[in-house]
């Protein structure tokens, strides 16, 4: 009798448990959809699940809870009770990015963080490009700046870590300043762009880069595509497909790629235009949509829209393409799923429905007649702006489109330009223009202040994992002679679910000098600069860390020891772009004129982004083709120093587009003649830096005097040195050297 009692009591207490954590599960599933942490929101999809949402409001007062005088173009994100905007600072000779913190239940700014744009060939009218993304497990926010600043902040706004993308992979920044926004899993955040790195990775390509959230180590690198037409935005997105998750994302070479999020390891990918892709990937079940507006592979009108198989491998074939049309030019803004319905604004402002089992277009309704933004399904409404400054509340059927409420940001002549979509969270909806961040919906918002729990990644089932892939963290470093680093070994299964972390893994180098044991790596003394890799083995199967070496300053390279036709293994952004070669008896550098007009403009860099304080030298020769004579620079500390070739003037400036960032004069020289460029940089006690430069004929005596100079109130305090060419002719380099500041 005892023990039936005993057992019921049993059974009712694990009850309660199990009701005690499914209402935990729920309370944090409500949070998560609470939250807007990223700019196509908690899955990625642009939907939110949240209800009684207002349809309809007035840039007058009717409905806006809010309205604070912070415009951009990239879209706000709502973490707990804060709205994190991303979006310039500033105007000239102190334009900064920023990244803004404002309260979600007021619009009141709490903190704010600006951060320079350096050495990049994007606009000014450009910068603040992508998205933020927030961590709901640690309140933190990351943020990819246009010339590949990438930081970690602190709910507080305290940088945690930052990274310089140009500088350590060659990241690619272009006049166009289309910028990737950046994608959390689990404990990695991972960002990606055209990127030109050192060593083996010199091949420009579109690139993944995973790192740590915490450190910002870099935990796998992943280069599955060809060669980049352009810079891209195309937002990704993690599904899980079949028992597998996949991170789908359109890239610079035309293709949709499928990767691992947890590894890198490429699944699947799909060619489907001429050039990039700037639309994100919908997923329903085993079927993913693309969409672009770029030139089809084998079809005469532009743009597309398909579903193809998702749990496919390798390059897709033809059979599993499931439909395709083409001619719908989707190409900016990114679609919704609405259950069997797909809708996608295209560029011309027209929204279109679609049958996502056929393709079959459903109806079509045009909004305006330039469109940027993506539309976000919520309470069965769409939500969606122009770029004529029309903002949209939209309830759509199988049927139409049924217009709730239309207002005119700003005026018709003079609009307010919308290119970013809205974000949802706690039944109001945040809506950003160029001139404005507007919070529509109930005067009071019920935000929770705790950061919610991030969507848990999963792991190998216990015991039967087999390893198939391993990887060793951080992927890449940067060390000294004789230094010192610690590695450790991750291993994963088939499906790129984390199994354990090794301790017991076999150790080896490759191309390396130094010693290698239990993940402790120290490089030779001896061995000024090195390239290899650091390799774990477990099971049979082999995981790699990149390493270069540099040494410390000074620094000196001829390139007399280098082999003609090789580059610089250690230097980032060489590969492609710069040649050793034989010039009238003496090797030099080449700038190259083969390739893309991707190739054409290239800084590379050989040094650690600490750097600070030192004088960058070179001799520099610039030749003539078609009238045209290059453009020759070395860079110290984030500044740059050109002798313009047609333009003939001796330039300093840390961001060129940015002309009141630049000072110029006048200099006479000759195509086909050796100048002597020097560059001192100096950090200022003020917070200020000061860039002083000077050219002259190679061989003469060097002048006094600083041929040009340049105070920088917001100053970059450190930074690679490098060197620049521009070139539709050749450019040449030689005499390199780096030294520390007397």
């Amino acid at each position: 009798m005892s023990t039936l009692s005993f057992r019921h009591t049993g059974v009712v207490v694990s009850s309660l448990l199990l009701l005690l954590l499914l209402l935990l599960l729920l309370l944090s599933a409500s949070a998560r959809a609470n939250d807007w942490a990223e700019w196509r929101g908690p899955a990625r999809d642009g939907i939110s699940a949240e209800k009684n949402l207002p349809s309809k409001w007035s840039p007058a007062g009717e409905n806006l809870a809010w309205k604070a005088p912070y415009g951009g173009r990239s879209a706000p994100i709502v973490l707990g009770d804060r709205v994190y905007l991303q979006n310039t600072f500033g105007a000239g000779a102190t334009l900064q990015e920023r990244l803004m913190c404002l309260s979600a239940e007021t619009g009141k700014v709490l903190w704010e963080h600006r951060f320079n744009v350096y050495l990049s060939d994007v606009p000014p009218h450009r910068v603040g490009w992508a998205s933020p993304v927030g961590d709901p497990s640690t309140g933190n926010v990351y943020v990819m700046g246009v010339g590949g600043t990438f930081l970690a902040l602190s709910k507080t706004g305290k940088v945690l870590w930052e990274r310089s993308l140009g500088e350590d992979f060659g990241l690619l920044t272009t006049h166009g300043g289309r910028t990737v926004s950046p994608i959390i899993d689990g404990d990695i955040v991972i960002a990606s762009g055209v990127t030109f790195s050192w060593g083996t990775h010199s091949r420009g390509t579109h690139r993944f880069i995973a790192f740590d959230k915490r450190t910002g180590e870099i935990v796998w690198t992943s280069a599955p595509g060809g060669r980049p037409y352009d810079t891209t935005y195309a937002p990704p997105i993690i599904a899980d497909v079949a028992g597998t998750r996949l991170l789908i994302q359109g890239t610079s070479d035309g293709f949709v790629h499928a990767i691992k999020p947890q590894t890198g390891e490429p699944v699947w990918k799909l060619e489907i235009s001429k050039r990039g892709l700037n639309t994100g990937v919908v997923v329903r079940g085993t079927t993913a949509v693309v969409t672009h507006s770029e030139e089809n592979l084998d079809s005469s009108e532009m743009g597309m829209i398909a579903a193809v198989d998702a749990t496919a491998k390798g390059e897709l074939k033809k059979e599993q393409v499931r439909w395709s049309k083409v001619g719908w030019q989707g190409g900016f803004s990114s679609p919704v799923l609405d259950g069997e319905r797909l809708y996608q604004v295209d560029n011309g402002a027209n929204l279109g429905a679609f049958e996502v089992g056929t393709g079959r277009q459903l109806w079509l309704q045009n909004l305006g007649t330039i469109q940027k933004a993506s539309p976000v399904l919520a309470d069965g409404k769409l939500y969606v702006g122009t770029e004529n400054g029309k903002f949209f509340i939209i309830e759509p059927s199988a049927a139409g489109a049924k217009i709730l409420d239309e207002d005119q940001l700003g005026t018709e002549a003079a609009p307010e330009a919308i290119i970013a979509s809205v974000a949802v969270s706690h039944g109001r909806v945040y809506l950003v223009s160029d001139a404005a961040l507007y919070c529509i919906g109930k005067k009071s918002g019920a935000h929770d202040a705790a950061a919610a729990t991030s969507p848990v990644v999963p792991h190998a089932p216990a015991g039967a994992a087999a390893v198939t892939h391993v990887q060793i963290v951080p992927a890449e470093l940067t060390l000294k002679p004789g230094e010192r680093a610690s590695f450790r070994v991750r291993l994963f299964d088939e499906r790129g679910n984390f199994i354990r972390e090794e301790k017991t893994a076999g150790w080896s180098l490759d191309k390396l000098k130094g010693t290698v044991a239990n993940g402790q790596f120290t490089s030779a003394t001896d061995a000024v600069v090195q390239t290899g890799e650091v390799r774990a083995t477990v099971s049979g199967v082999v995981g790699a860390a990149r390493v270069r070496v540099i040494p410390l300053l000074p620094l000196s390279e001829n390139f007399d020891a280098m082999e003609a036709g090789t580059f610089p293994q250690h230097w980032t952004n060489a590969g492609l772009k710069y040649s050793v070669r034989e010039v009238e008896g003496n090797k030099v550098l080449v700038k190259t004129t083969e390739g893309s007009s991707l190739l054409s403009r290239a800084r590379a860099y050989f040094g650690p982004v600490e750097w600070s304080d030192y004088t960058t030298e070179a001799d520099v020769r610039a030749t003539e083709r078609r009238r045209q004579v290059g453009d020759a620079g070395v860079i110290a500390q984030r500044y740059a120093l050109v002798l313009f070739g047609n333009a003939q003037k001796l330039e300093i400036s840390p961001w060129q587009p940015e002309t009141a960032r630049v000072a110029s004069v006048p200099f006479a020289w000759k195509p086909d003649t050796w100048y002597r460029l020097k560059l001192r940089v100096e950090n200022l006690p003020d917070g200020r830096v000061r860039a002083q430069g000077k050219a002259w004929p190679a061989g003469e005596p060097e002048p006094a005097a600083w041929t040009v100079e340049h105070i920088d109130p917001i100053g970059n305090r450190q930074g690679s040195p490098g060197i620049f060419g521009g070139a539709l002719a050749e450019i040449y380099f030689d005499n390199l050297k780096v030294i520390r500041n007397k």
